[in-house]
């Protein structure tokens, strides 16, 4: 089931709820990372609504393949409780446990999803409800697993400038605030998270540019969750 989660996914389910209420659950970390032997970690919820709220918890294994991000339903590793009803301003716990018995190979993805449910007492006809996605990225890492090695291009394809990464190492890397620029000036970007790569795997994400880009090289700057990158890049035709 390929899908793209951000860390905050608003999805459009039917057609009216208030901007405040369709912003009240809070999760955090947005991020778990583990280390074996550890294998278990927690989410802290909150409703910052004036209502209860029910939110519905679901672990995917997450892989990438033909730079697409693929989520699949798993068993290796489970959240508890899988759903519950939120009071307003109240913590909640939410436990992320590896259950698979077989020792951890490199570095395993996941993403804990959470979803406010809508409130069936609250529909109406011809009205839109606003709930909320939480999509946390969870990686189990084993003590060797071979750092991210990634190779990084640009192409140009279809009127389009992609970044393509190819990762050759065991570990992810996460990519953000990507700048191109040509001669000094900005002439292409991608603010925020552009989105991980991860062990073994291939993504490209579009690069938004600003007018006509040259053959390059272009410099490449971004932000890694490992520190800094700073590189030249050419660009190929596809």
């Amino acid at each position: 089931m390929p899908m793209r989660f951000c860390c905050l996914v608003v999805l459009f389910l039917a057609l009216q709820m208030s901007a405040a209420s369709a912003g009240s659950l809070r999760v955090a970390p947005t991020t778990l990372d583990l280390i074996a032997p550890d294998s278990a970690a927690v989410l802290r919820l909150r409703n910052d609504a004036a209502a209860p709220m029910h939110v519905q918890v679901r672990v995917f294994r997450w892989s990438q393949s033909g730079g697409q991000d693929r989520f699949e339903p798993t068993r290796d590793v489970v959240a508890s409780p899988p759903a519950t009803q939120l009071s307003p301003g109240v913590d909640y716990t939410i436990r992320v446990v590896r259950t698979a018995r077989t020792p951890v190979r490199g570095e395993e993805s996941y993403r804990v999803v959470v979803d406010q449910l809508p409130d069936p007492a609250k529909r109406r006809a011809g009205a839109v409800n606003l709930v909320v996605r939480h999509s946390i990225p969870v990686f189990f890492r084993a003590p060797d697993a071979a750092p991210a090695r990634v190779a990084l291009g640009l192409v140009r394809m279809d009127g389009q400038l992609l970044l393509v990464a190819r990762n050759q190492g065991a570990s992810r890397l996460r990519l953000a605030d990507v700048v191109l620029l040509s001669g000094g000036g900005v002439v292409g970007r991608d603010e925020g998270l552009t989105g991980y790569v991860l062990g073994g795997a291939s993504m490209q994400w579009p690069i938004r540019t600003s007018g006509r880009v040259g053959a390059g090289p272009l410099v490449m700057r971004a932000q890694s969750h490992l520190g800094p990158i700073e590189t030249s890049l050419a660009i190929q035709r596809r």
